[in-house]
């Protein structure tokens, strides 16, 4: 496989963009890497002048750019996705360096698999939501007394980290191509899964007084890192159906 179709593995989800500017310099920054899959959620202004301005020229990253309402929507039909951020949070996700990063996104590239570089917005980064919908977190190592990057600057470290692992990985070893019956569920389908999860729980009165939040972030986190496949969710679908069809008959014999 050629190496620029293992680039069309990769998109990149820009969310919450307070500054269009930054998303032109963000389309450019792919851009030079060989990179033109850009994903916008809820950006405050797109499109405008100053993305087309700062982008320099990457204006086919701008026109073909999907635009979403939420995280969820553009994570559709992607299976692996890593949330950048500044500073630790409160989610608890394995934490890697963008080389890290980089070497677990060509794998799930190689795989077959849909891969999504997920950056917050400018001022607050990603919302923990937003992150715990990620299977693992990325930060870069700057400096502890001025930290802050800009956001196309983040972009950049990011692609350039995964070009060059893409240049010395396609290398070596060729692409394997995909199982499809052995594809992970991707991001709609497993939140399809977790609502399913909360509803069952709710139905059978699972958590008396725990927290239901809580309950459900560890069970995030357990699934999101066993990566289940589409067929293992719909088994999972399956007994969770018959979970709530036996408490529906509990109720009615009370």
């Amino acid at each position: 496989m050629a190496l620029s179709e293992l680039h069309d593995r990769f998109r990149f989800v820009l969310v919450r963009t307070s500054h269009a500017g930054n998303i032109g310099s963000a389309a450019r920054a792919i851009r030079t890497m060989g990179f033109d899959r850009l994903t916008l959620v809820a950006p405050h202004r797109f499109p405008d002048p100053e993305a087309t301005a700062l982008a320099a020229g990457a204006d086919d990253v701008l026109a073909g750019a999907a635009l979403h309402d939420d995280l969820v929507g553009g994570l559709s039909g992607t299976t692996f996705a890593l949330g950048l951020s500044a500073r630790r949070r409160g989610v608890n996700l394995p934490e890697l360096d963008p080389r890290e990063g980089a070497a677990q996104a060509i794998a799930a590239a190689r795989r077959g698999e849909q891969v999504a570089l997920v950056f917050g917005n400018e001022r607050t980064g990603l919302e923990n939501d937003e992150l715990s919908r990620c299977h693992a977190m990325v930060r870069i190592p700057s400096v502890d007394d001025f930290s802050s990057l800009n956001l196309s600057q983040a972009v950049q470290v990011v692609a350039y980290e995964l070009r060059v692992a893409l240049l010395a990985d396609q290398a070596r070893v060729p692409v394997a191509e995909p199982d499809p019956d052995e594809a992970p569920a991707d991001a709609e389908q497993v939140e399809r899964f977790f609502t399913h999860l909360g509803e069952t729980l709710d139905d059978i009165e699972f958590h008396k007084g725990r927290s239901p939040t809580t309950i459900m972030l560890k069970l995030r986190k357990l699934f999101l890192r066993a990566r289940p496949e589409l067929r293992e969710l719909r088994i999972l679908h399956g007994i969770l159906a018959d979970a709530q069809r036996m408490a529906g008959l509990a109720k009615k014999r009370d």
